[in-house]
């Protein structure tokens, strides 16, 4: 088993888990209120001491990449690189939709959503086996709803046939499952930031 940590900061909640062997320390808070870059590193340092776990002696270090709060992906993208650089280890990401998708048995085709605000989410589908059918989209909630799949998530959605799974418990299946990958650990923004957006408009780029 491997000695790890990972984060979650995508969110309003922050996730953090530290893996020594058998012994795995989960840290959750519900709301952070977006307070990530305040609070990290001493739930960190906390998930840490009592898994009796130093950084030097992880053999990996993992975060979320999104998509999620832009804001929020960048401060857990950034900690978990500095400490990869720093200790010359590997820096795996995972992304929101893995993060429910390794926890979700299906006997069908679904859907993994995450809200985007105004009647909007970001989506990636897959099928009975995880293997993804559909890659990661901005979709309104109208067309979202007319593709008829169980959809899962792990925020409070109003959506037909939608399932909750718990974020705390999903983080270590989803890291255990993608480690031996590679990885990405670019942040992943399905969509561009508002305030890119408008800058393009501005510019007369879109």
């Amino acid at each position: 088993m491997s000695n790890y940590l990972a984060v979650d900061t995508s969110s309003r909640y922050l996730t953090v888990v530290a893996c020594k062997g058998e012994n795995r320390v989960v840290s959750h808070l519900a709301d952070c209120a977006m307070n990530h870059s305040v609070v990290l590193m001493d739930e960190i340092d906390k998930a840490l001491d009592k898994a009796g776990l130093t950084p030097a002696e992880c053999d990996f270090f993992a975060a979320v990449t999104g998509p999620g709060s832009f804001t929020g992906i960048r401060i857990g993208v950034s900690c978990i690189k500095g400490y990869a650089t720093a200790l010359g280890k590997r820096a795996v990401g995972v992304t929101a939709f893995e993060l429910i998708s390794y926890n979700v048995n299906s006997d069908c085709d679904y859907l993994v959503a995450v809200d985007a605000a105004h009647g909007n989410y970001y989506v990636c589908g897959y099928n009975m086996h995880g293997v993804c059918n559909l890659q990661p989209c901005f979709m309104p909630r109208e067309k979202l709803i007319e593709k008829g799949r169980p959809v899962y998530g792990f925020e409070e959605l109003s959506l037909p046939r939608y399932t909750k799974l718990e974020a705390k418990d999903c983080l270590c299946t989803a890291v255990e499952a993608t480690c031996a990958d590679d990885g990405d650990i670019t942040a992943l923004y399905v969509k561009k930031p508002q305030a890119e957006e408008e800058r393009a408009a501005r510019l007369g780029l879109v």
